[in-house]
């Protein structure tokens, strides 16, 4: 689990376009905190702050601690918009988080021990279906990624999320089925090869 980030924040009174048009040529971005039953409170935070946090990667996914003005509020980013164009931050939606919250999000899938996997060492690859997992996690027990273990995996195999170890409290959000994450997919020239021979076993036999 990431440590909790602090982000500045400031309350603001104006809404509406013209008023978030204004914020942004102050070098600020407007937003909002909602949800746990509280009413929701309009913000601004620093253009560059926004920014750097969104592109550092996980922005979804991580707690993030918002000092507006002194008071702390414990949040999660649900939502940003970007200028289509410019890429510039436009917009972001902070979710209170409660206590003994469970949350919805995304997680980076991360490969370990493919040196110790004989299907990548013989020349296979290594198919990524999914490169992030959606899981229901305590608020406080975010894990920062899940790990799956390549070791002993030959060509052909299929690793789904039942062979992965997900922290304790943290499940996926698809249950009906147990999904794949990756295949150790076979070279292309060892599937020419072993073609080649089954079609000359054929002929023999024919």
């Amino acid at each position: 689990m990431a440590e909790t980030k602090v982000l500045k924040a400031q309350a603001r009174e104006g809404v509406g376009k013209g008023a978030a048009r204004e914020l942004r040529r102050q070098g600020l971005v407007p937003a909002v905190i909602y949800g746990d039953k509280q009413p929701p409170v309009t913000i601004s935070i620093a253009y560059k702050d926004a920014m750097k946090n969104i592109y550092a990667g996980g922005f979804l996914s991580h707690v993030i601690d918002l000092d507006v003005d002194g008071t702390i509020h414990h949040v999660i980013p649900r939502d940003y918009q970007l200028d289509p164009v410019k890429d510039f931050a436009m917009h972001v939606d902070f979710l209170r988080v409660g206590a003994n919250s469970k949350l919805q999000v995304e997680v980076h899938v991360t490969f370990i021990n493919e040196e110790q996997s004989p299907g990548l060492k013989r020349g296979g690859t290594l198919n990524v279906v999914r490169h992030t997992v959606e899981v229901l996690a305590p608020a406080d027990a975010i894990p920062e990624e899940i790990v799956v273990d390549l070791s002993g995996s030959e060509i052909g195999d299929s690793i789904h999320i039942s062979a992965v170890q997900l922290p304790a409290g943290v499940s996926p959000t698809i249950t009906d089925r147990d999904f794949t994450i990756a295949t150790i997919v076979a070279p292309s020239a060892l599937k020419s090869s072993e073609g080649g021979e089954a079609d000359a076993g054929d002929a023999a036999t024919a």
